[in-house]
């Protein structure tokens, strides 16, 4: 259950940092997560009903999927003992392990390839997942600390 909570709040940081990512740099939002559920209802065979709602199910799946990846691999990573290393390590481990899953899935979807990422497209992935694996860390020590 921690390593679940962990998570959540790894999530969170993880989505704030993009978003500001996003307003500083004036990018625009990625379409990815969107994508990876419409991929995902098609490999289900899942329909997601008429355009017009299919897409508006697809924005609000896209996130679903994102904060469910977040949240199980926080319980994931803390059941392999993550947590026992020293906090910067594990912050790195577990970001590195948050961006694996997450872009791994995304490239067995077909919907990216890392290979041909730029250096920016790059650091924008890398900077939100570790944010996410400090924030996963933190949480994990301050609930270990209340018990």
């Amino acid at each position: 259950m921690d390593g679940a909570i962990a998570g959540a709040v790894g999530s969170v940081a993880l989505n704030v940092v993009t978003y500001l990512d996003m307003a500083l740099r004036a990018r625009p939002a990625s379409t990815t997560p969107e994508q990876s559920a419409q991929r995902l209802a098609e490999l289900l065979h899942v329909g997601l009903g008429p355009e017009d709602r299919a897409a508006n199910r697809r924005s609000g799946l896209g996130p679903l999927l994102g904060y469910a990846t977040g949240v199980l691999a926080g319980a994931a990573l803390t059941v392999v003992g993550l947590r026992r290393l020293p906090g910067p390590v594990a912050a790195g481990l577990f970001g590195a392990g948050v961006m694996l899953a997450s872009d791994g899935t995304l490239t067995a979807l077909g919907l990216t390839d890392p290979r041909r990422w730029s250096r920016t497209d790059w650091l924008s992935d890398i900077v939100p997942h570790l944010a996410y694996g400090v924030a996963a860390v933190a949480t994990l020590g301050q609930l270990r600390r209340g018990r």
